[in-house]
């Protein structure tokens, strides 16, 4: 079955402000969205970055890919590290880490797998998660996932879920999410204020939800030092602290001392990071994330060496669509030792949608896993013409959480450590 065509198609969807320690949320995010057409008639489906940068390199190995066979994903992967020859992405936030040159080919080529993986779970009549070994859960469990933010972006009207900049609206938003979703488990995203402050809004979400695993994720926002006095404020309140300092070295010597695991999406983003890491024992949990790690084949070979290192899994996520929540959920299902609740933002984007309705939904905080070929989910073309024309006129093509912070406070910088 031969690739004949390949569609990528940029789109913007609504964000709200959320804040992180890079600055805050732009009013729109962009993915793209990518279709693989084959001779038998039969397409798939990916997802990924819109930034122009990753969009330019995903073009170039557009022409590389066609006639290739759509279960040759071995070759896919060397054609698509031939074409970018070791060029290394970037991008202006920092939040998943350094981008190396390894990593930029794991990035480009990662929807472009997941699509072929698609057309074969349709040629087949399986879902995904049979080709990767088979479901070991009917549904996966994902995370609250929790931001500081404003009630609204500057100059608009406040959304629907309002403001939260203290630990009484952030318990508010959980109590609202959880109320929506039926969440199990909590993550907030600090690195935003003083850490006296998070630590009082985690204690606060503790008091609210007693029985809820706990997370604080403050992107790499304090030294060491004031790394281990935040885990020694909050031993047996967190279930793992993520990615509280930055750099290997750092987690390490945090890791070292700190009562509770260190979890990362950040210091250990791609394969040549996972020596180092295991070595220093800087990361007990790592976040996994198809979208950066090569798709869904590699994440499964990082979930084995995860095992073979007594490492825990989880899940990161990024602003994203349907498309990207059923490759998830399909991974998820099929990673064994994926022994913690997946991260995602949906809830936040999913006033906009690139799917069919009726595959996707969240039941007591878990997404069934889809049974139907392939992904499972179906194109909104309306949906996709509509996304397409936001992108064209918002005119964002590179996301900048700082710049745009910096449009209202021009003192704002980025910097790691902050406190």
């Amino acid at each position: 079955m031969k690739i004949t065509e390949i569609v990528l198609t940029p789109i913007a969807f609504r964000d709200p402000p959320l804040l992180n320690s890079a600055g805050v949320h732009e009013p729109w995010a962009l993915r793209t969205i990518v279709e693989v057409h084959t001779d038998e008639g039969i397409s798939g489906l990916g997802e990924t970055y819109g930034d122009l940068g990753h969009l330019e390199r995903s073009r170039s190995v557009v022409d590389s890919l066609i006639g290739l066979d759509v279960f040759a994903l071995n070759e896919m992967h060397a054609r698509v590290s031939a074409v970018l020859g070791g060029k290394a992405g970037q991008d202006k936030h920092g939040l998943t880490g350094k981008i190396t040159a390894e990593s930029t080919v794991d990035r480009v080529y990662s929807p472009f797998e997941v699509a072929c993986l698609d057309i074969q779970g349709r040629a087949l009549g399986r879902p995904v998660h049979d080709l990767l070994g088979g479901a070991v859960r009917s549904a996966v469990p994902y995370s609250a996932y929790l931001f500081y933010k404003w009630d609204g972006h500057p100059g608009a009207e406040p959304d629907e879920w309002g403001e939260a900049i203290d630990p009484a609206g952030v318990v508010a938003q959980a109590t609202k999410m959880i109320s929506r979703y039926g969440f199990g488990s909590i993550k907030l995203k600090g690195g935003v204020f003083p850490p006296e402050q998070e630590i009082e809004a985690i204690r606060a979400l503790r008091e609210a939800f007693p029985e809820h695993p706990l997370r604080l994720d403050p992107n790499a926002a304090w030294s060491t030092a004031t790394s281990l006095k935040v885990a020694e404020e909050l031993d047996g309140v967190l279930e793992y602290l993520e990615d509280p300092t930055p750099e290997i070295s750092g987690m390490a010597e945090v890791a070292a001392k700190a009562p509770m695991p260190l979890a990362t999406n950040m210091c250990v983003v791609a394969f040549e990071h996972l020596k180092p890491s295991v070595e220093q024992d800087a990361v007990q949990v790592l976040l996994s994330d198809h979208h950066y790690w090569g798709g869904l084949q590699r994440s499964r070979q990082l979930g084995m060496i995860c095992q073979t290192f007594g490492i825990g899994l989880s899940m990161h996520s990024n602003s994203h669509l349907g498309i990207s929540l059923a490759a998830m959920t399909h991974l998820a299902a099929a990673t064994p030792n994926l022994n913690y609740a997946c991260d995602t933002h949906y809830p936040w984007n999913a006033a906009d949608e690139v799917v069919e309705p009726g595959v996707l939904s969240f039941v007591d905080g878990a997404v069934p896993v889809p049974v139907t070929p392939g992904l499972g989910v179906t194109l909104d073309r309306d949906a996709l013409a509509r996304m397409a024309e936001n992108y064209v006129r918002c005119g964002i093509t590179a996301r900048d959480d700082t710049g745009y912070m910096q449009k209202f406070d021009p003192s704002y910088e980025r910097k790691r450590p902050r406190w």
